[in-house]
């Protein structure tokens, strides 16, 4: 990701080392206080009326508010907040899971002013790092319901699937809420996903046409390696170049070829 390489390099101050390890711990503190006045989760929710009457600690306050409210599952969650977290930061390092973050809560606040008008928690914004945890390290094993050890990469898909389902079951505008809350997941792994099914799309043509023309025995070629004697039937994927003797070689001999060059 070039354009992180560039903001790394001009704002590499804004990280925020162990910044999910932050969150866990004031998630941790809410549900303390909230067990002790569960009305006080109203003071916490990002409302956009209330932001715009001075109460703009709701921008913040909202990534506090604990994802359930019963202990067990609760320290569940928090622990696995803090794996993944660890996890990304570990790949990614402190800056660009900042950024990632940072993207998250620009996402929400965008939803709650501009789509929802009204108010918002941060259960998408936890979403988003879940999904990014599972891209990421998609063979780290989970025990579903503490008995079965799952990789991720299923429950991440399971995931996806189910905003899907949101997506295309909701109405306008209802169905851009998803989709804008998890714009900071889209905005980093988005271009990947496009490349490789480019890349998927090709080569699955390419063998299409290779076994369209092995079962019409179609002799025909359009590159052979003067040396090997390999042609695109042969494979598909391998690639030919001209060299300066104006002979074409795959791209195997054509590197043996360059190396003979006095």
């Amino acid at each position: 990701m070039n354009w992180l390489d560039k903001l790394e390099r001009r704002f590499s101050h804004i990280a925020v080392p162990g910044l999910m390890r932050i969150i866990v711990v004031l998630n941790a503190v809410a549900f303390v206080l909230l067990r002790v006045n569960p009305t006080w989760i109203g003071a916490l929710v990002l409302d956009p009326n209330r932001v715009a009457h001075g109460e703009v600690w709701r921008l913040v306050s909202y990534l506090f508010i604990p994802p359930t409210m019963n202990t067990l599952f609760l320290l569940f969650a928090l622990y696995f907040l803090w794996l993944m977290g660890d996890g990304l930061e570990q790949e990614w390092g402190a800056f660009r899971l900042t950024v990632f973050y940072l993207c998250g809560m620009f996402a929400t606040t965008l939803v709650a002013f501009f789509i929802v008008r009204g108010s918002v928690i941060n259960s998408y914004l936890n979403l988003s790092v879940f999904l990014a945890f599972a891209t990421v390290l998609p063979d780290f094993e989970v025990l579903l319901f503490f008995i079965l050890p799952v990789k991720v990469k299923w429950l991440g898909l399971l995931s996806a699937a189910f905003v899907g389902v949101q997506v295309l079951s909701s109405g306008y505008p209802e169905n851009l809420v998803p989709i804008v809350s998890l714009g900071n997941y889209l905005l980093f792994f988005g271009p990947r996903f496009f490349q490789v099914a480019k890349t998927n799309r090709d080569v699955s043509h390419r063998r299409a046409k290779f076994e369209a023309a092995s079962r019409d025995g179609a002799p025909d070629t359009r590159h052979r390696c003067v040396i090997c004697g390999k042609t695109e039937l042969n494979d598909p994927e391998l690639e030919f170049r001209v060299a300066e003797d104006d002979r074409e070689y795959c791209v195997t001999h054509l590197a043996q070829t360059n190396k003979k060059q006095p």
